[in-house]
């Protein structure tokens, strides 16, 4: 439904501003590529935080915590 929805959008845009539509089917990869690294580096950090988090909780664990 999203793309759909973007699909449509766009379809929009065309008809109202061709040239505005064709910059963005040309800069939208271009974005989506910049934005790598900063996706990778939050699963880096959110994965970071998870490690600390076991490593926090690891004594009520072996304890038998019931939560």
């Amino acid at each position: 439904m999203r793309i759909f929805l973007g699909l449509m959008m766009w379809c929009l845009l065309l008809v109202v501003c061709w040239p505005l539509a064709l910059l963005a089917v040309i800069l939208f990869p271009l974005f989506w590529l910049a934005s790598l690294p900063f996706r990778l580096l939050a699963i880096v950090v959110g994965a970071a935080f998870a490690l600390i988090k076991a490593i926090l909780f690891l004594p009520a664990r072996v304890l038998g915590s019931r939560s």
